[in-house]
């Protein structure tokens, strides 16, 4: 296999396309995120990016395997998935269509995050799209009940543009933004491409569905579209159980033998 490779699976009509990227990250966030409106909206998987430099490993789905990759998927904005529920009305208010970005795997070397990037913004400049929104959660190292949304963006003009929306905080995330969410920033500017990154503000220590929700109000606010949130509120209600305990083992409340069990 080459250090990269592109499978082309289809090849749809895309209309003046915005790139959605959401992989794995802090609260699994971004991930979260993008694969909701995968569930929520009518879609077609359009390609896979494979690497060397992912894990050397496959994952399995009903005892079939998956060599370990990126997809771009098509999202069409103005179909809600036939399996969606009521909440996610159907709308033509967006002009757009998305292509989104999903996978279990970043790259496990920093050179490789560097050619992985350069890879994605090849493959998305070939599909038309001038302009991205990357997805994430930034750390805040404590349980919340308020969820902020704060963002990067790669030039004034585009900061400007979306402060009426989102935070734009002095030096936050005080580490920057490591891996693709970052670098679709940074090599994507050098390219002209308009970017911004959408961090919700998250512990850090759970899988996080209410910051998800979050970022997607505020990009929905940005775009314009709908969407349902029923499958969300469903995982943040069995993830706030899990808050409920850690927050009574902070406070000293001895957990029980089911308690242990559910946590672990």
């Amino acid at each position: 296999m080459d250090e990269f490779d592109i499978e082309t699976v289809a090849e749809p009509a895309i209309h003046a396309p915005i790139l959605i990227e959401g992989l794995p990250g802090v609260g699994h966030v971004g991930k979260l995120a993008a694969e909701h409106l995968l569930e929520e909206f009518e879609t077609t998987l359009i390609s896979r990016l494979y690497s060397d430099h992912f894990p050397p490993q496959v994952t399995i789905d009903d005892g079939t395997t998956q060599l370990a990759c990126l997809e771009f998927h098509k999202v069409d904005l103005s179909a809600p998935a036939t399996s969606s529920t009521e909440s996610a009305q159907e709308t033509d208010t967006s002009p757009h269509d998305l292509v989104v970005l999903t996978g279990d795997h970043q790259a496990q070397d920093p050179s490789g995050h560097y050619q992985l990037t350069d890879t994605i913004l090849d493959v998305v400049e070939g599909y038309g799209v001038e302009r991205a929104f990357t997805l994430g959660g930034v750390p805040t190292g404590e349980l919340i009940e308020e969820y902020s949304v704060i963002g990067a963006a790669s030039s004034p003009e585009h900061v400007e543009e979306l402060s009426d929306v989102i935070e734009f905080r002095d030096n936050e995330p005080a580490g920057g933004i490591v891996g693709v969410s970052g670098l679709l920033l940074g090599l994507g500017g050098r390219r002209g491409l308009d970017a911004a990154c959408l961090m919700g503000e998250t512990s850090g220590y759970l899988v996080d569905p209410k910051s998800a929700r979050a970022v997607l109000e505020a990009l929905e606010e940005i775009l314009g579209f709908e969407v349902g949130y029923d499958s969300l509120e469903d995982r943040a209600e069995e993830m706030e159980e899990v808050v409920t305990k850690i927050r009574e083992m902070e406070q000293g409340t001895a957990p029980t033998e089911d308690d242990l069990r559910y946590i672990g």
